[in-house]
Formats: structure tokens, sequence, C-alpha cells
């Protein structure tokens, strides 16, 4: 299996993960071919269009929810108003299914993953993925929590409609039972999100609260046309994205109307690189692109008159003009009191080989 999400982590580099969730379903139905072919190609797609990895969404309707359990998502953009019967419609996948997405995401190097919703599937989905993602809905489920724990894999809780000691005991009974990586995923519950309702500084917060963690975020907004919600989140310190994704933003219902497309994918690829050119490095230092400034805009020390060999300098005979590539000003200590080693013109840069 391919760890491209915990080695990317490890250099400090961003990832970007396409939450497929259920969306092949329909993708399937509009291209007229199967489940399993139109998971595979939204997974060749997000491929192609610079993604680190895929996660899928393992369930089954009737160990999720009863089945009078209302709706939490936008009705105006998914009509169906029954937890139940909308999770029905989308549960056929088990072990063999999964068995083939991973595969297919070895076979062309992308990683997969897929949240487990029940024992089972944590079981089964052990052998099939490197890392495991818990949902927000399951934050305070610590039983289950503690199960997936003690896979000793990493974990990436994403923490929506939480408090933040909800998240710190989610985050101590990890802790309790696996000693690898955990990520928390600032997320909000809301289908879509509003743009104003992101709360991107939570980002900070918990950067501040976790700082034995790596902070992401699970985005539920829709898709603006500069990415300024992922890019905004990026620059607080997210360095884990996860994105739904689709193959056609026009489709109703499902998680369609508030994900990424591949342009989208594309696009956040290329401004994530291009932040990291601008934002460039952590060093305290000057740049090569500052060299030449470095070299002609700083000043040296110039003596203000004519001078014999021989003869003493003193502190009135000296100024500070532009280039810097004499002996600088911070060294005119060593200059005060020596004698010329040779006859020096007026208004001449001061090198050491001057002075003696």
């Amino acid at each position: 299996m391919h760890n491209i999400i915990m080695s990317r982590l490890a250099d400090n580099k961003f990832v970007l993960i396409a939450e497929i969730g259920v969306n092949y379903y329909d993708i399937a139905k509009k291209l007229k071919i199967s489940n399993i072919d139109a998971a595979k190609f939204m997974i060749k797609k997000a491929k192609d269009a610079g993604i680190h990895a895929v996660k899928f969404q393992t369930y089954k309707a009737g160990t999720l929810t009863v089945k009078n359990s209302p709706s939490y998502w936008d009705t105006s953009e998914e009509p169906t108003t029954s937890q139940y019967e909308l999770f029905k419609k989308f549960d056929s996948f088990g072990y063999d299914e999964y068995k083939q997405l991973s595969d297919y995401c070895n076979e062309i190097n992308i990683e997969f993953l897929s949240t487990a919703f029940d024992i089972e599937s944590a079981d089964y989905l052990f052998e099939l993925m490197n890392v495991y993602k818990i949902s927000s809905s399951d934050l305070n489920n610590l039983p289950f929590i503690e199960y997936q724990a003690k896979k000793n894999k990493p974990i990436i809780l994403s923490v929506g409609a939480s408090t933040l000691e909800e998240i710190e005991k989610s985050v101590v009974t990890i802790k309790k039972y696996n000693d690898k990586k955990i990520t928390l995923m600032h997320c909000v519950l809301e289908y879509p999100t509003i743009y104003e309702h992101a709360n991107l500084n939570k980002i900070i917060s918990l950067k501040k609260h976790f700082p034995e963690t790596v902070t992401g975020y699970s985005d539920h907004t829709k898709p603006d046309a500069k990415l300024d919600i992922i890019k905004t989140a990026y620059n607080l310190g997210a360095v884990v994205i996860e994105k739904h994704f689709t193959l056609d933003k026009t489709i109703v219902g499902n998680d369609h109307y508030h994900a990424m497309d591949f342009n989208d994918a594309e696009n956040i690829i290329k401004s994530i690189e291009s932040i990291d050119k601008i934002r460039g490095s952590y060093e305290i230092n000057y740049t090569a692109a500052e060299e030449i400034s470095r070299k002609n805009a700083r000043r040296s020390l110039v003596i203000t008159v004519g001078v014999k060999a021989g003869e003493k300098i003193t502190k009135e005979m000296i100024t500070f003009k532009r280039p810097g590539t004499g002996i600088p000003p911070s060294e005119i200590h060593t200059v005060i009191g020596k004698k010329a080693a040779k006859d020096i013109a007026a208004d001449s840069i001061l090198f050491k080989d001057m002075i003696k």
C-alpha cells in the first residue's frame, strides 16, 4: 500500500484528499456504467488532477441510523429527509469492492482511504489502508474511537460540531492505545457551509491546543472561483485539506453540490504550490536574489581626503557610501587609528589591504 499521506507529512508537504464518498453511484448512472467502474473512474480523475489520496465512506444504513432519523443537510440540494432512506441508496459495497478500489489505487499510485462507520468495516478495511479516518459524527463515540485506535495506525479525526473538551477526550482516548500520528481536521457540519460560517481561525486554535498533532481542514463550502477558503485554511496552518469530489457539480443531491471537480482540484494543487513558493523558507538569511542588492545597495567605509602611506587614519577622515564592496561600517573600529598601507585617494572605498 502506498503511504503517500504520512510520507508527505513527514516532509512537511501539503496533502489533498478527495472525498469521493458515495458520489460514484450518481456518476455511474450518468455515464451508464457500473458502480465499481464509476468509482475507479473517479479515482483515476483524482489522480490525474494531482490529488494525493481518495476517500470513500463504508457503512450499512441499518447499522448507522434508526429508520426515522431526520436529515441534517440542505434539503433544497438533497431532498431526502430521512437519513436511513438516503444512506440505504448507497450502501451496497463491501470488502470485495473496497479491495478492488484499494488495489486500483495501489496500481496508479494514489492512497486509498475509507471512513468506517461500524466495527465490521473497521476490521476489513484494516488490510486495505494505511490511515484510519474518523468522521466528526463519531467524535464522541469513544468506544468506536478506542476500537479503531487499537489498530495502531495513524488517525485522521474530523472535529466538526464539537467542543474543546470533546476533542480532548477523543485525543486522549487515541493516545492511550495508539502511538501513531494524529491529524485533527477542522470541519463545519453544515452542508453546504456558507463562507461566513467557515470559522477558519479555529485552525489556529487547534494548532495551539494540540501542538503534537497535525492540523487539517475538511471543507464543505461550495468551491469559490479564487479558492479563498482553501488558501486561507492552508495559510492558517491546515496542511491536510479534505474536500468532497465529483465529476459533475450540477448533479442534484448527495455531496455533488459542495464538491470540487477536476478543475477545482487542479487549481487547488497549483495554488498551494504557488503559495509555497511565495512563503519560501523559514531560515532567517538573505536569498540569492538579494545578493547583488546586498553588495551594491549597502555602504562601505570611504576615505574623504587623500591619505599618504604611513599616515594614521582618524574618524574625521571616514564616511559611509555605496557600494558595499569594501570594509563595512560595522567594522569601523578596525580602521580608526591604523595607518595607510599605501597612498589612498580621496573618495576611495577602503579595503583591508589598504591599512596596516
